[in-house]
């Protein structure tokens, strides 16, 4: 198999920013070794290799791939992510050589910063921290401690509280690190848009509006990771976190090489310990929570709760009690 990389280069000389993107990707994670050749297409050159690649292949969009197999055959690629998975993670399933019960026995009785530690010396950057709320903040910082790469990953749904974004901004300059942003697709939110409403999810229920703004685009970004860390507590809701465990196969989402490694360091915490350990750190938090709010997600769909309420009651407050997830989290079975 050769691999060649067909690259942008723009007028003024640079590279285009989306080749620049797909390079580092393959830096990060470790794969830039496994591409044979580098051909440019200069945009002041109609002549140049690239270019006359792109022509041949009908190929519009830089970078491009191709992939060039022992029979002779070409495969065209016009996305680093569905290289990456299908040809050069294609060798590496993560259930084979990821031993979950070994790892299980291992950190049975660990501690939050021993799990982010393991999370990171097994996957580094390939581990994707779920940042959203002031609970995921603490394993920002127990990542930051141990000096090891890592990712923090986004979904920004369009409809989140200003304090939010703020909070967001915050933690981007406390900690000085890169937060990638996804976000819903216009094609898939339009549809709903258009037909239903911007608050369909009071008639109708939450899933459908929580599916396209929230699973839809983080199924898309973890594509290209091969674990994820998430901020979930077993106390968060009795009926659907309970049996959460310190680290699990995902089955929810799947990654680079099959199903996800899911971290979930502060499982055992309960939410005073978590605030504690907030309190004692100085940690970034939301804004809201001075003002009542203890669960934050979408701006329609949170609102603050009253003294000696569950944080959860304060999400989807029109729906049962049972149905307080966005499909991020199921209980059981495949989203």
């Amino acid at each position: 198999m050769h691999i060649t990389m067909v690259k942008k280069r723009l007028a003024s000389g640079e590279p285009c920013r989306k080749c620049v993107q797909a390079e580092d990707l393959l830096r990060k994670r470790g794969l830039w070794d496994q591409i044979d050749e580098v051909v440019w297409a200069e945009e002041t050159n109609a002549k140049s290799a690239g270019m006359v690649l792109a022509r041949e292949h009908k190929v519009e969009a830089a970078p491009f791939y191709l992939v060039r197999g022992e029979d002779g055959s070409v495969t065209i690629f016009v996305s680093a992510l569905k290289l990456i998975k299908t040809h050069l993670m294609a060798a590496k399933p993560i259930t084979a050589e990821f031993k979950f019960e070994a790892v299980r026995s291992t950190l049975a009785h660990a501690t939050p910063q021993e799990v982010v530690r393991h999370a990171l010396e097994a996957f580094g950057a390939e581990c994707a921290i779920a940042f959203s709320g002031s609970d995921d903040v603490v394993l920002l910082e127990l990542a930051a401690q141990t000096g090891l790469p890592f990712t923090v990953l986004v979904v920004d749904t369009g409809r989140l509280h200003p304090e939010t974004y703020r909070f967001i901004e915050e933690v981007r300059n406390h900690y000085g690190i890169e937060i990638h942003t996804t976000a819903p697709k216009p094609s898939e939110l339009e549809p709903l848009v258009r037909h239903k409403g911007l608050f369909s999810f009071f008639e109708d229920g939450h899933e459908e509006c929580c599916h396209i703004r929230k699973v839809l685009p983080l199924r898309r970004a973890l594509g290209g990771y091969r674990a994820w860390m998430t901020g979930q507590r077993k106390d968060q809701s009795l009926s659907t976190r309970a049996d959460l465990e310190l680290v699990e196969e995902d089955v929810t989402f799947d990654g680079l090489s099959g199903p996800l490694v899911k971290f979930n360091p502060i499982a055992n915490w309960s939410r005073d310990l978590l605030w504690q350990y907030i309190r004692d750190h100085e940690l970034p938090h939301n804004a809201l929570h001075h003002r009542g709010f203890s669960s934050i997600g979408c701006e329609p769909c949170t609102r603050a709760v009253l003294p000696g309420q569950h944080e959860r009651e304060g999400r989807w407050w029109w729906e049962d009690e049972g149905a307080k997830e966005c499909g991020l989290h199921p209980a059981k079975g495949r989203a």
